[in-house]
């Protein structure tokens, strides 16, 4: 099979004195969100589409919080070891699709800034990686804003 899917779900917890971070970059705001790592629920929808993909498991398979040594770590390093792990399989990726279900803040000034972030570990054309945002119109956990959740969809295709 020369094309596969993968499809991820993440969501984290806003907090009290933790930097925000999404799709890679900080975002200014008065919380972060609750985290082993530095909670980019952005990326690790995407690292686990990408590792859905090729039925590699989940990013807490491969990067458990329980580990100290990935305390705080930057989830642009997550991202780019699972999508090497993609690589080594002889995959490389098509598009990805990806959006942010949030009610604050709002993102839409820094959503090309995240897909230029994407693009470059993902080693793909911007033209390749959509980021959306949305909001549950004040319905759920992010309608009460108490975090934010991510959803991505990617394909890889098998390179000769």
């Amino acid at each position: 099979m020369s094309l596969r899917i993968g499809l991820g779900y993440d969501v984290h917890a806003f907090a009290e004195n933790r930097d925000l971070f999404l799709g890679g970059i900080k975002i200014p705001y008065s919380k972060g969100l609750l985290g082993h790592s530095d909670a980019d629920v952005l990326l690790h929808a995407i690292s686990d589409a990408i590792l859905g993909s090729l039925a590699l498991g989940d990013i807490g398979l491969h990067f458990p919080d329980t580990l100290d040594s990935l305390k705080d770590i930057d989830s642009k390093l997550l991202l780019k070891e699972c999508y090497s792990l993609v690589k080594a399989e002889g995959y490389k990726l098509v598009n990805i699709d990806c959006v942010l279900i949030l009610e604050k803040p709002r993102v839409k000034k820094y959503i090309l800034e995240m897909r230029e972030v994407i693009a470059e570990i993902l080693e793909t054309k911007i033209q390749n990686v959509s980021v959306k945002a949305t909001t549950t119109e004040k319905l759920g956990f992010t309608g009460r804003e108490e975090g934010i959740a991510a959803e991505a969809i990617v394909m890889v295709e098998k390179f000769s």
